[in-house]
């Protein structure tokens, strides 16, 4: 008897675990896993903070890399407001040139006497001066006021050297005076170099050479020096 109520209740354990076995699972709460029901990677939520920082830390990058390969300004020296190189090398010309009154000596008509002329020259260093002071001596532009220096005579050459000047011409005989005339024209050529502080001496040479007379009636100094 026992037996059988013991059997009657095993069969009922194995009817109800059978009961229980066969029923549907409960529908599982929503998954909060990183990963979906599909398996794949669900992509995190960013912090505000950080994605806006993130954003300006990238902004600078961008600006940073944009500036390395920004063209090297161009040179503009000469342009706008600058002074052109062509107007400064006009400025340099300008301030080098110099003006002075100098002193030009002449005779009269007859070649009677000396005279004494003023002319103001601009040259640009002391050589040039004194070859504006030997074309002077050519020219002039009064009738009563004869040259003594023909503009026949060509100054091949002019050298100053620690006070010391030497003039080298070519003169043709057309330009020769009588003894009057040729002493003249010495002194006019002495009186006009030797108002310069600087000059001590004066060689006249005719054609690179030194010669007696320069028209073969006076007697040449070799160098001339002041009196």
């Amino acid at each position: 008897m026992n037996k059988k109520y013991w059997m009657t209740g095993l069969l009922a354990l194995l009817l109800a675990f059978s009961a229980g076995c066969g029923q549907k699972p409960a529908a599982a709460p929503a998954d909060t896993s990183p990963e979906s029901s599909s398996g794949q990677a669900q992509t995190p939520q960013e912090d505000p903070d950080h994605a806006a920082t993130g954003d300006l830390n990238e902004a600078a990058q961008t600006v940073n890399a944009s500036e390395g390969t920004t063209n090297p300004p161009q040179n503009t020296a000469g342009e706008g407001t600058g002074t052109p190189a062509d107007t400064k090398d006009v400025n340099a010309t300008e301030t080098q040139a110099k003006k002075a009154n100098i002193k030009l000596y002449y005779t009269d008509p007859e070649i009677i006497d000396l005279k004494e002329a003023s002319k103001e020259i601009t040259y640009s260093n002391e050589e040039d001066k004194y070859t504006k002071a030997f074309e002077g001596l050519q020219k002039s532009s009064d009738a009563e006021l004869n040259p003594l220096w023909s503009e026949q005579i060509t100054l091949n050459s002019l050298k100053f050297d620690k006070g010391a000047l030497t003039l080298d011409i070519t003169k043709p005989a057309e330009a020769n005076l009588g003894a009057g005339g040729e002493m003249f024209a010495l002194d006019a050529l002495r009186k006009t170099f030797f108002q310069f502080d600087e000059v001590k001496s004066l060689e006249l040479l005719v054609d690179g050479n030194q010669t007696e007379s320069l028209m073969g009636h006076v007697e040449l100094e070799h160098p001339m020096t002041r009196n």
